[in-house]
């Protein structure tokens, strides 16, 4: 008999999320996860036992309502039984990205005046202790793998918890309110230090009720979902409360970037979230052997297909026999590259191009664009198939106000805007005007209510002669061939744009083996006259689409990728514009001489 969920809509706190998930879905899978190499699954009822366990160990050691408890993790089961644990307790979840440096760690801690850190592994416990003097509201590290001095193991933290009465968690959980602040999520940021938005139990049950209302996954069914963004980030922390909410099964990744495509293959997942760039990779992996008029054709007589099945109607016996021919040739490849279960998947966070979702839709695999901010506790707006609008953002949530400044600036308003930043007044009154949230992007509504993302207001480029250019379309495009990582445009108070461009070396490296190249290291091809032809000739492609005083004239090829660990991406892939010209300052400087 397939579980239903309860009627809870608004009416619980996230602290009352997984306690409410036992009691309805009790022996169905919660989690799935893998352990040397076996994926192993695990039932909402001892996902609840276990969360009791840490959540009891946490008032053992002294947390109180209201204290702020810090998770250093990457995206696990662990980071999530103690973030529902840290919940119910009462407590405050603040997340930390595992790439942040040593700097942003201590920030984030002692901004937040944490009072335990609960941290992966020894080298995550060496970057807290090495700034451990600088954290005065610091009183314990939690070790998830290993054992070390000053610090308590997670599993010993278990144990404490049994020896406690289960009925003080309890309480702590019935006490807590939806005005109460759930989680100090800090963003990324592309300039300055990070700020930490306050985001209420209230702000996530308004966003689960959203995803709940728009059907995104279904209560107590077989659906699955794929998680390997980080639970750092507002999206993954959604994702991991839908779970709980809705009754259904979570696949945390196994750590390993390299092994997502092939772990979809293995747990054939229903719902894929993710950013642009592992759809770009996927639609690389499954495109870059088609002859170019196949992928166009194929593509047209896929969403020809797609529309027609949406509105009921008999597809044309030649129509059908055309796509049954591009579904053996490709369209099954791509089914199957996700896991051959897949349902839907969604995208956000960055521009992914247009052509790229409108082939994935023609192939089956609706990929669904949405947006939101840290400070709308994830989204703002969505699609679903048969409500899409390719190119657009999705419509407004239901409960969620769009509003378009004369500037073209987009304003939200609804309940799940944050409640400002802790301790940062000036930020919290600048972002949040006469109770709107200025997002500091640019974008239009259409008569349908689809709103579309036309640039970021601090990301717009004004060229010397006065014309405004926005960059994202043209690196957007350019990104789409096999051979580009990461492009970013500059130009801004300069004659003309030019760009700084990094190779995929998934890609560059076996064209080059196969011309004979023989230094294939990046630093090399980046180099190599035969690449820089190649990505001329990609830049021509892209250029082809824009007017003469948008086209970027010059480019130069960077020895190494953009990663987070460079500082160039925040955690989330988007680029630190602000940083990248800077440190590249004399590359730039020297396109124009």
């Amino acid at each position: 008999m397939t579980a239903v969920a309860p009627d809870t809509t608004g009416s619980i706190t996230i602290a009352d999320l997984l306690p409410r998930a036992v009691e309805v879905f009790d022996d169905r899978v919660a989690q799935n996860h893998k352990v040397d190499g076996e994926w192993h699954e695990i039932t909402f009822a001892e996902v609840g036992e276990i969360v009791s366990e840490i959540g009891r160990g946490l008032i053992d050691l002294g947390v109180q309502p209201g204290e702020r408890v810090s998770m250093l993790c990457s995206t696990r089961v662990e980071w999530a039984w103690c973030s529902f644990a840290i919940s119910a307790a009462g407590a405050v979840v603040v997340p930390i990205y595992p790439t942040n440096s040593r700097e942003e760690c201590e920030w984030v801690a002692g901004n937040s005046e944490s009072v335990v850190i609960v941290c992966e592994d020894e080298s995550q416990v060496a970057t807290i202790e090495a700034v451990r003097g600088a954290l005065p509201s610091l009183r314990h590290i939690v070790i998830v793998d290993g054992d070390l001095e000053r610090t308590l193991p997670l599993d010993e933290l278990r144990r404490r918890g049994r020896a406690r009465d289960r009925a003080e968690l309890e309480a702590r959980t019935r006490a807590v309110t939806k005005a109460d602040p759930y989680t100090f999520i800090y963003t990324s940021g592309t300039t300055g230090p990070p700020k930490g938005c306050v985001l209420s139990h209230g702000n996530y049950r308004a966003v689960l009720d959203m995803v709940a209302a728009r059907g995104i996954v279904s209560a107590g069914s077989e659906d699955l979902i794929y998680l390997f963004l980080p639970l750092a980030h507002a999206f993954g922390l959604l994702l991991m409360l839908i779970g709980a909410d809705r009754g259904v099964a979570i696949a945390y990744w196994g750590r390993d970037t390299t092994q997502i495509i092939p772990e979809l293959s293995e747990v054939h997942p229903t719902y894929l979230p993710s950013v642009p760039r592992i759809f770009e990779k996927l639609y690389t992996l499954v495109t870059s052997r088609a002859e170019p008029e196949l992928l166009a054709q194929a593509t047209q007589v896929g969403l020809a297909v797609r529309e027609l099945e949406a509105a009921g109607k008999e597809i044309p016996a030649e129509l059908q026999a055309a796509y049954d021919q591009a579904d053996e040739r490709l369209f099954k490849l791509v089914r199957g590259a996700f896991g051959g279960r897949l349902r839907e998947a969604v995208t956000g966070a960055a521009p992914i191009a247009k052509e790229i979702l409108e082939f994935f839709f023609a192939a089956g695999v609706p990929v669904m664009e949405g947006y939101g901010m840290t400070e709308t506790a994830t989204t703002a707006t969505g699609m679903r198939p048969g409500e899409h609008c390719f190119g657009s953002v999705g419509r407004a949530h239901p409960g969620v106000e769009i509003r378009i400044a004369e500037d073209g600036e987009i304003l939200l308003q609804g309940a799940n805007i944050f409640e400002g930043y802790y301790q940062n007044d000036a930020a919290s009154s600048s972002a949040l005007i006469d109770g709107w949230l200025h997002t500091g992007d640019i974008g239009r509504l259409d008569e349908d209510g689809f709103l579309f993302i036309t640039g970021r207001k601090k990301d717009i480029i004004i060229t010397a002669g006065g014309k405004n250019l926005t960059p994202a379309n043209l690196e957007n495009d350019l990104k789409q061939t096999r051979y580009v990582s990461q492009a970013m445009m500059h130009g801004d108070r300069r004659p003309f744009p030019t760009m700084l461009i990094t190779l995929d070396e998934e890609e560059i490296v076996p064209w080059a083996t196969d011309r004979g190249i023989e230094d294939t290291s990046i630093a090399g091809l980046a180099q190599h006259p035969d690449v820089v032809v190649v990505i001329q000739s990609e830049l021509d492609r892209a250029n082809a689409k824009y007017a003469q005083a948008e086209q970027v004239k010059r480019f130069f090829i960077l020895d190494h990728d953009l990663s987070p660990d460079t500082g160039d991406l925040t955690p989330t892939l988007k680029m630190k514009r602000n940083v990248i010209n800077e440190k590249y300052a004399d590359r730039f400087d020297a396109l124009y001489r």
